[in-house]
């Protein structure tokens, strides 16, 4: 069996047995670079540019749903983008022939066998947009009341709620970085269904590249799960010092990073990501795969910790002698669209998300359950409970999530 031993300079030394006659072992080592930067004879081998496109997309539409002049079929043509429609500001965005809805709930291992699933999910994400003009653009200056629509302050904000105190924009955007930015990294491109499909492995192997580039599939298929982390980073190839480059999973790594609780979680998957792509180059790929767990679990704590988080802060907002709703609906809305991103999370070593579509939906319903107005009737018990219940699936604590 290979046995991995984690030296300094995050050089990978693999002791390999080999069958020959003197009993001799086989040293190979894989250098983890300082940078996430690899070249084939010279050239650049790293290509994530489709999901920078998404990401870039996905800036656009979270501005236009706070822009109430907006209709409904712009904000579902920019959300399922056609190739030349002058969707966006960007005239790049619009010659692109990428959009994001057809890579909402669309990972292989997730969904390429539970179309049923992928087809309520992507109704969801359509009706949040659909809603934001429908209920709210109407109501932007009324003042909202339970069971009204319209804005409501948050300190020197103004948030703009349904009748049930939800922000729709905040909903399609945090649902949007489980259902298409984690389902697509965990889900799909680390998994290895898509890295080792058809010949990519053999084809890795003999440095094979994909006709036209300078990359290997596999190569490729790992860069395309980094892109959607860091695609829009000043220096993606060392992208730590600007986390919250883009309004979805990169600014809420830089958030989990910045509670003392969880230091050095944004190091770890940057790392784990670097070597897993050194590893690929090298064609060692368990230790790919092993980089690849790192990901799905840390990647997944950011979900789950975010979760907690907003629930968290909404009962300590709730539970003052004078009420911050309009706080506290923001966290929930924020908490909401994370709840929702449990189920594209990914077990380590499993093909399981720690929460299931079903637990999620029954969570969203307890949620808003507890009175005819929603979140304005919420039991500070309910956020309570459900905080403590999506902890208890993680390796974090409570307590440490809550702050």
């Amino acid at each position: 069996m290979n046995k991995l031993l984690f030296l300094p300079l995050f050089l990978v030394v693999l002791f390999v047995s080999c069958d020959n006659n003197d009993g001799d072992d086989t040293t190979i080592q894989i250098s983890n670079p300082a940078s996430y930067t690899f070249e084939r004879n010279g050239n650049n081998t790293v290509n994530f540019n489709g999901q920078t496109t998404r990401l870039q997309m996905g800036n656009e539409i979270v501005k236009a749903l706070l822009t109430p002049t907006t209709s409904a079929e712009q904000l579902n043509a920019m959300y399922g983008h056609i190739q030349g429609a002058s969707n966006f500001q960007d005239a790049n965005l619009n010659a692109s022939d990428k959009n994001m809805r057809s890579k909402t709930a669309a990972s292989v291992d997730f969904f390429s066998a539970n179309t049923s699933n992928q087809a309520l999910i992507r109704a969801d994400f359509d009706a949040w947009l659909s809603a934001q003009v429908v209920e709210i653009f109407p109501n932007w200056q009324v003042r909202a009341t339970p069971g009204v629509a319209g804005q409501i302050p948050d300190g020197s904000a103004t948030r703009y709620i349904n009748s049930k105190g939800l922000e729709f924009d905040q909903l399609w955007t945090k649902g949007l970085i489980g259902a298409l930015v984690t389902d697509q990294i965990l889900n799909n491109y680390l998994s290895t269904a898509v890295l080792d499909e058809g010949s990519n492995r053999a084809d890795n192997d003999a440095d094979i590249t994909v006709d036209g580039n300078s990359y290997t599939n596999m190569e490729h298929k790992w860069d395309e799960a980094y892109g959607y982390v860091y695609g829009l980073n000043a220096n993606a190839a060392n992208p730590n010092a600007d986390l919250g480059a883009d309004d979805f999973l990169n600014k809420y790594i830089g958030r989990v990073e910045g509670d003392d609780d969880f230091k050095g979680i944004a190091d770890e998957i940057f790392q784990a990501f670097k070597l897993g792509r050194a590893a690929i180059v090298a064609k060692e790929y368990e230790v790919r795969d092993e980089q690849a767990a790192i990901i799905k679990l840390k990647i997944s704590e950011i979900i789950g910790i975010r979760s907690v988080y907003y629930l968290q802060q909404a009962k300590n907002l709730l539970g003052q002698e004078v009420p911050d709703f309009g706080a506290a609906f923001h966290d929930i809305s924020e908490g909401y669209g994370f709840i929702y991103s449990l189920q594209f999370t990914r077990k380590p070593n499993s093909n399981e998300p720690y929460f299931s579509k079903a637990e999620v939906d029954a969570l969203l319903v307890d949620l808003m359950n507890d009175g005819p107005n929603g979140l304005w009737d919420v039991n500070l018990s309910t956020l309570e409970n459900m905080a403590t219940a999506i902890a208890a699936r993680f390796e974090f604590s409570l307590e440490e999530a809550s702050e």
